[in-house]
């Protein structure tokens, strides 16, 4: 009898699969790829943001092979959890099987943000910094929000 735990399979969703579940993806195949799938996906996908590419590289993460996509393109995958990061993606959020649990973690989208080129890498690299925090925090937040879902 083997004792290899099966991978717990993440969706990161947002509006356009640009930014915000991509650095998400990024960070949590760099910290806890041992333990987790990882997938993101948009409701309505663009391109790959190259601040998001270029601020991650300044930390030692490349994101730069991954690319947007749209959440229909991940739909034959069962995912233990979904985690959407913006409130369109949560309200234009698919229909996944009943064991897929959802957590909203609405972040801004440093793409919209305006100002000088210093200003806007700023927003990204804040934006970056809160991603890695909900990353390596997110072991311990779904268990628990699984836990209260199942008490209530």
């Amino acid at each position: 009898m083997s004792d290899i735990k099966e991978k717990i399979k993440v969706l990161f969703l947002c509006t356009g699969n640009s930014c915000r579940s991509q650095i998400a993806e990024g960070w949590a195949k760099h910290l806890k790829g041992h333990i987790m799938d990882v997938y993101s996906a948009g409701v309505a996908p663009g391109n790959l943001n190259q601040m998001a590419v270029k601020v991650m590289a300044e930390v030692g993460v490349d994101i730069s092979k991954q690319r947007a996509k749209h959440v229909d393109e991940l739909k034959n995958i069962n995912f233990d959890y979904v985690v959407t990061l913006c409130d369109n993606a949560r309200e234009n959020c698919p229909i996944f099987p009943r064991k897929t649990k959802h957590f909203h973690r609405p972040f801004e989208d440093p793409t919209f943000m305006s100002g000088t080129e210093k200003q806007i890498k700023a927003s990204f690299v804040k934006l970056r910094d809160q991603l890695k925090t909900l990353i390596e925090q997110l072991s311990q937040i779904l268990e628990k929000e699984s836990t209260e879902q199942n008490e209530t």
